[in-house]
């Protein structure tokens, strides 16, 4: 994976992780599922001035769109609005890291070395060195939905490198227009009426920011670049960068919200880092020449 490319997948997961900051900001105006269909409906609206066919075969655009529009924000709503913890369900959604790898290994062929299952493995305990002090939350159904989330979003993974598109822009925002009518639909059933008219009638102009940044930079730019990434290199080189997404949205609320970060958050974050740069970096790179060996 070339260096200028490591550094895109770092700025999607800067992107992503700066992203539970603004939902925070943004979830103080809009019910959370009202939110998920406003963010895919305003990240549909580049297609008015993007021209030509599609860039995927229609039935590959409502199954990408499905599976990460409607069952992985679905699951993980209903998911933690039955108790999941957001902080947990943060990081257990990016077990779809190793189910990428998993299902890339069935289907496509793509074995991983054993240098990357080594830095997989090493993130991993920076993810559970996170996870250590975050409070479990008391529904396993709630556990169960989070979970059946982050496999939601592998298979929309593997969907979007078989897709065969090559304008990776447009591919995301076709995709974007297949959850929305069934977002409004949940939220209509479980939010209601009310909240809905409420939010869009009194919504303040920092939940109007928080929406138009996880419209266009967390999901437009954001899966735009993660899919350009998945066509171009093997899913399981290109999933574990999600791994580094809590790790971003713990130093995003140290940065911007004054949150705490403690010396075992600090090696947390070394260990996701330390583990992504073994996997991903090239034997050649200066300092990775006796790396674990494949």
């Amino acid at each position: 994976m070339s260096v200028p490319h490591i550094l895109l997948a770092l700025l999607v997961t800067l992107i992503w992780g700066v992203n539970f900051v603004v939902i925070k900001v943004g979830l103080q105006d809009f019910p959370p599922l009202l939110f998920c269909a406003l963010r895919f409906a305003l990240a549909a609206l580049p297609l008015l001035f993007l021209r030509g066919p599609l860039p995927a075969p229609w039935w590959r655009i409502v199954q990408i769109g499905l599976l990460l529009g409607v069952l992985k924000f679905g699951l993980l709503f209903v998911g933690m609005y039955l108790g999941m913890p957001a902080g947990l369900s943060s990081l257990v959604l990016q077990s779809q890291v190793f189910f990428t790898v998993l299902i890339a290994a069935l289907l496509l062929g793509e074995r991983p070395t054993a240098r990357a299952l080594f830095g997989l493995l090493l993130a991993a305990a920076g993810l559970l060195l996170i996870g250590w002090q975050r409070p479990l939350g008391n529904s396993l159904l709630a556990f169960a939905l989070v979970v059946a989330a982050a496999l939601a979003w592998a298979c929309a993974n593997i969907a979007t490198k078989r897709s065969g598109a090559s304008d990776m822009l447009r591919l995301i925002c076709w995709v974007s227009l297949v959850p929305v009518l069934p977002l409004l639909g949940l939220s209509y059933l479980f939010e209601g009426p009310q909240a809905i008219t409420t939010a869009l009638t009194q919504a303040s102009w920092s939940g109007v920011g928080a929406l138009l940044y996880i419209a266009f930079l967390a999901t437009t730019i954001g899966f735009a670049i993660w899919s350009f990434l998945l066509r171009r290199y093997p899913a399981s080189l290109v999933a574990p960068f999600a791994l580094a997404v809590p790790v971003s949205g713990l130093l995003a609320g140290w940065l911007l919200l004054g949150e705490s970060l403690t010396v075992l958050g600090w090696l947390a974050c070394l260990l996701v880092f330390g583990g992504l740069a073994i996997t991903v970096l090239p034997r050649s790179f200066p300092g990775f020449a006796k790396s674990p060996a494949a």
